[in-house]
This record gives structure tokens, C-alpha cells and sequence, in this order.
């Protein structure tokens, strides 16, 4: 898990628009520990605006930020954990799904307010 979310971070980096600015970005500060536990944290920061920090327990939980400037100069934050539930991403550049189109929300408020007769009758079938 730590590698798969350090490979994601990377590819973010490597994204970056290779100028002058990038060619010459210097690591600004570097911090790494990892325990006997299986715990770990780290975190780095370079001059041309890249930062990542991530602390966990290696194989279980981890939780983690990044941030850089995309093409365009405009800061990308993203802010994760990993766990046994999978990666759960947040930022304001991911995608978000459609809304819910008005008729499918009134046939869910419908079913809701009309079980089937069964139910209504107090027998349940599984």
C-alpha cells in the first residue's frame, strides 16, 4: 500500500510542467522515519512548490497529503488515507459524480413510502 501511494505522489510530481523552474527546484527539506512497529512518517518539500507528507503503519493504515502547482500555477491539494477500506482521496480537482436526476429521487421517495405488501402485512421473505 505505502509503495502504490508513493508511486501516485510521484506521478503527480512527474506531471509538473518541466521548465526552467522545475529543472533547477531544490529539496527544500526531507524528513523520514520509519519505526520497529511497522509505523513510518515522512514528509519533503522542494522549491518549486511540491510538498508530501505521509505517516502509517506499514500494510494496515496510512494517511497522507500532497500538493504542487499544475500547469496553469494553480495549487492542487489532495488529501488521502488507505486502509483496509481502500484509498479514499479528497480534493477539490477530483471529478464528482452527476446529481441524482429529480425523477429517479421521486421513484426512491415513492418505494420508500410504499414497501411492497408483504411488508406492509408484517411477513418479510428472504
Amino acid at each position: 500500500m505505502k509503495f502504490y501511494i508513493l508511486t501516485v505522489a510521484l506521478l503527480a510530481v512527474a506531471q509538473a510542467r518541466p521548465d526552467s523552474f522545475d529543472a533547477t527546484a531544490e529539496i527544500r527539506e526531507l524528513k523520514s522515519d520509519q519505526r520497529e512497529d511497522g509505523s513510518y512518517e515522512y514528509r519533503y518539500q522542494t522549491s518549486n512548490g511540491i510538498a508530501q507528507q505521509e505517516q502509517g503503519v506499514g500494510g494496515q493504515y496510512a494517511s497522507g497529503s500532497s500538493a504542487y502547482y499544475d500547469p496553469n500555477g494553480e495549487l492542487i491539494q489532495l488529501t488521502y488515507t488507505a486502509d483496509e477500506n481502500g484509498f479514499h482521496p479528497q480534493g477539490a480537482h477530483l471529478p464528482t459524480p452527476p446529481p441524482i436526476p429529480a425523477a429517479i429521487l421521486r421513484s426512491l421517495e415513492y418505494i420508500r413510502t410504499h414497501p411492497p405488501k408483504e411488508q406492509r402485512q408484517g411477513h418479510v421473505r428472504f
